[in-house]
């Protein structure tokens, strides 16, 4: 199964998050394997990093009207981060749970409490204005992503688009095309911010596959404004329902 995770990436002048996505075995605990890979998984983006330290464990989470609780293991303390490292690492933990529709703030205990060691955290942010809640703002990449359809679905007309972006102007265009690469169907739509804000985006292509076509891709990208190349494209692969 995949599941989507923020780390942290220094960009030579700042740090920012980025998303990937992450191959994980099903298991019925998602929130807690997705935080285990958080901490034990290798960011692909070149020069992201973890700041969860290593062995930190997950003892639990606990989900309640929309609240999720992380139980920790004191190694979680021993982060060695600055400032704008621990306000990060806090929102890519928080980001990486509010992907999942049950949640939509997070806080966080350590070991079953929250005395004043805990509450302090990495000694800068702390943990004294918790619940967290969704914050992408500072998440620079990748530019786009898809949340649906989900890569391999089966989908019929309209389909439903769902992601988020930072491009120019908040247009983000895409299309329906056959695995051959006809192109069936294409539209515009507008993210709920232009970059240098990000923005969730949420709208339907109509189209009409081909009798032939069982297979194709929903691709999504922003157009350049000097040329009108096509920019940080998304490639969904796509079945055609019959």
């Amino acid at each position: 199964m995949r599941v989507a995770l923020y780390f942290l990436k220094d960009t030579g002048t700042d740090l920012i998050l980025v998303r990937e996505e992450h191959t994980i075995p099903k298991t019925a605990q998602v929130a807690k394997a997705a935080l285990e890979e958080l901490i034990n998984g290798q960011p692909s983006t070149e020069n992201a990093f973890k700041v969860i330290p290593k062995g930190t464990k997950v003892l639990g989470i606990s989900i309640n009207n929309g609240l999720a609780t992380v139980d920790f293991s004191r190694e979680v303390l021993d982060a060695n981060v600055g400032s704008s490292g621990e306000a990060f690492g806090i929102q890519s933990i928080v980001n990486t749970l509010t992907e999942f529709p049950t949640i939509e703030k997070v806080a966080f205990k350590v070991e079953g409490k929250l005395d004043e060691r805990a509450k302090d955290w990495w000694g800068h942010v702390g943990l004294y204005e918790q619940p967290f809640k969704r914050d992408l703002s500072n998440v620079r990449e990748p530019a786009i992503w898809v949340t649906t359809p989900k890569p391999g679905n089966e989908v019929s007309s309209p389909l439903t688009v769902r992601g988020s972006a930072m491009v120019f102007e908040a247009v983000v265009s895409m299309r329906v095309i056959t695995k051959d690469g006809q192109k069936i169907a294409q539209t515009n739509t507008m993210a709920a911010g232009g970059a240098p804000l990000r923005g969730d985006f949420n709208t339907s292509i109509s189209f009409k596959a081909p009798a032939s076509a069982k297979e194709g891709y929903l691709e999504v990208y922003w157009a350049s404004p000097q040329d009108g190349r096509d920019l940080d494209l998304v490639r969904i692969p796509i079945k055609f329902k019959k």
